[in-house]
């Protein structure tokens, strides 16, 4: 064995009593509460509403986990039928032994923020935009629980940092093997700090800083997913066509499509809606960048309470102008009249104008 190298973990499970705490299970919640703290966080300080994305991340994370669960014994249907098959079919439903697809995870919890912002009346970019790091993160996180799963390692490799992997996991002895999920870790973990920058630095807006993560997670993907051997029970189940796997397919087309995405909206204009319209509040104090924000979203036009300055029916504007200087000099009792003892406010009484009339003289 060489003398540099990575370790696996001897166990991916502990037992507290009689249930079963799984490290891969551990490691996905982990980077969902990461990523809604991170995007709550990131939602006030556009203006929207405390508890808003805590309240979207439920289907989201509903919706992403039979989505990513679907994606994978899709893509990887020989593990679980067919004559190749080393697993039961009902093993299919096992979620806690591995394998979650990305790309339905996405697709199927996108669906479900799309419902939740449909119901509460807010911009699918500005939320799509606002979560993006997060997921970026939250990836990073959970490949970890590949390491303990021992699952989705690369080709051998002679490189220090090689991967340790017991027979029992499809690896042999004195082998090393490239840490696909490290390496894909790492990218995740510098595409969201890269991500938290642009979105600050340029401000995109409607969804364009969600497109720039499906860029960039679909650019590091597609050469990481090159290096992976997959095996389970010592046979590589992965799925491919003309030398390249699915999910480098995958990759290649939601790459296209993100740019593309990106290009065409890059003059798209108008509100979007971090508050439904009569729900708008004061912003939290505890986050005085929600006041000092220039650029934050409004929910809708505000109600002015302003003084209309439109001149009144049969006045000039100058006479308009005299009109409001002297109510201003009268002040508002004056002006609109004093409250009664009984509470009830007396109007104003009509001013009386009387004209001299020139006296008639004697034409005696």
């Amino acid at each position: 064995m060489p003398l540099a190298s990575i370790p696996s973990p001897s166990q991916g499970v502990w037992y507290l009593g009689f249930v079963p705490i799984r490290a891969y299970a551990l490691c996905i919640v982990l980077g969902v509460i990461f990523a809604v703290w991170l995007s709550e966080r990131r939602w006030r300080a556009r203006g929207g509403q405390a508890g808003t994305i805590i309240d979207i991340a439920v289907p989201a994370v509903i919706f992403g986990l039979i989505g990513g669960r679907l994606y994978h014994v899709v893509t990887d249907w020989q593990t679980y039928f067919g004559a190749r098959a080393i697993k039961e079919p009902y093993q299919a439903l096992f979620i806690w032994e591995g394998g979650l697809g990305i790309w339905g995870a996405v697709a199927l919890g996108g669906v479900g923020v799309w419902l939740a912002c449909r119901k509460r009346g807010l911009s699918l970019g500005a939320v799509a935009d606002t979560v993006a790091p997060g997921i970026a993160f939250a990836q990073a996180i959970g490949r970890w629980g590949n390491w303990f799963n021992q699952e989705l390692y690369g080709a051998p490799t002679t490189l220090p940092w090689g991967l340790e992997i017991d027979q029992a996991h499809g690896g042999e002895p004195g082998v090393l093997y490239h840490p696909t999920f490290l390496y894909e870790s790492l990218w995740n973990l510098a595409l969201g700090f890269a991500l938290l920058f642009i979105g600050k630095r340029f401000s995109l807006r409607y969804g364009r800083l969600f497109a720039l993560y499906i860029a960039g997670y679909t650019l590091g993907r597609f050469w990481i997913e090159g290096l992976r051997i997959d095996p389970v029970g010592g046979v590589d189940h992965a799925v491919e066509f003309l030398g390249l796997r699915i999910n480098q397919y995958t990759a290649i087309v939601l790459f296209v499509g993100a740019l593309i995405y990106f290009w065409v909206t890059r003059n798209r204009t108008g509100e979007e809606i971090v508050v439904p319209a009569g729900e708008a509040g004061e912003a939290d104090p505890a986050h005085p960048s929600d006041l000092a924000d220039p650029e934050r979203e409004v929910a809708s036009p505000a109600d002015s309470d302003t003084q209309d300055e439109r001149p009144r029916d049969g006045e000039t504007p100058a006479q308009a102008e005299t009109s409001r200087a002297g109510e201003a000099e009268a002040g508002p009792e004056t002006a609109t009249g004093s409250d009664t003892p009984n509470g009830v406010k007396a109007e104003a009484e009509p001013e009386i104008r009387t004209e001299a009339v020139p006296e008639e003289k004697n034409s005696r």
